[in-house]
């Protein structure tokens, strides 16, 4: 299976490092262009042995699978600029979520999917979002599922949740990262702790939490009540917590599904446009 990636920036790069780390598909079977041409030769120089193309043509003629990883307002030039250049065996896998499955079809003449990946996926572990095209068969499906099945859990996301799901898996890590900081700097600003060892503590906290639902140990709920005594410290942090994010969260899928409106009518607007 060789493997295709154009655009090498963060996703790009990311992607790239979890299949090679996994060995899902090894270096010498991965081709990456990337417009800016450094980046793509510092992951070649990272991963011996892996390719880089001067265009994103000599990408598909040497992929199985290519990964389309660039801004959504690049997608229809580059789209364009590869009509008559896909075989009809290719996999395109979009990472981009804006942009339907519908709409890589309408200018792509071969099977098409779309997979969001999550930064926890370069640690081998986490979620990977994927909506299969119409034209895609199960053989290809299974292809596509047992390499990300290499450094991540796949799960199959309609159009409609694509975002909310989107903002779990993929957007989640740095949401949670933001509280986890709140955290920390509360505990500096409230008490002697410093900032080095409220970090580790924080740090080492997740790490240990993780390993806990990992093996399956809590749910989410019993972990709360385990650590939860009745008149105890937790049990005051939590009520106070409970004040203070009442419907923050609720604001944040709200905010984050008009962004996603906002982004999709620019998509549509940009394949309208060039189309007329």
């Amino acid at each position: 299976m060789r493997i295709g990636m154009i655009g090498t920036g963060n996703m790009g790069a990311l992607l790239v490092d979890a299949l090679v780390k996994s060995k899902a598909i090894k270096p010498k079977f991965i081709t990456v262009m990337n417009r800016t041409k450094k980046k793509a030769l510092d992951l070649a120089e990272k991963h011996h042995r892996l390719s880089v193309s001067e265009s994103p043509i000599n990408v598909l003629q040497n992929a199985d699978i290519v990964f389309l990883c660039v801004k959504p307002g690049q997608f229809y030039t580059l789209l364009e600029s590869l009509r008559g250049s896909w075989h009809p065996g290719q996999i395109a896998v979009s990472i981009t979520s804006p942009i339907s499955v519908n709409q890589l079809e309408q200018m792509i003449p071969c099977q098409v999917a779309r997979v969001i990946p999550s930064i926890v996926n370069q640690s081998l572990s986490g979620s990977s979002l994927v909506t299969f095209g119409s034209s895609m068969t199960d053989l290809s499906k299974n292809k596509l599922w047992a390499i990300l099945s290499q450094f991540s859990h796949p799960i199959e996301i309609d159009e409609e949740n694509i975002r909310a799901a989107s903002d779990l898996s993929s957007c989640g890590p740095a949401f949670l990262s933001f509280l986890l900081q709140k955290m920390i700097d509360g505990a500096v600003s409230a008490t002697s702790l410093s900032r080095k060892q409220a970090t580790q503590l924080t740090t080492e906290m997740i790490e240990g939490l993780g390993k806990l639902f990992e093996e399956q140990t809590y749910t989410l709920e019993e972990l709360q009540k385990k650590v939860t005594v009745k008149g105890g410290v937790t049990g005051v942090g939590l009520d106070i917590l409970e004040q203070g994010y009442q419907d923050v969260f609720e604001k944040l899928f709200t905010e984050t599904q008009k962004k996603f409106i906002e982004d999709k009518a620019a998509v549509n607007e940009t394949f309208e446009g060039e189309k007329s």
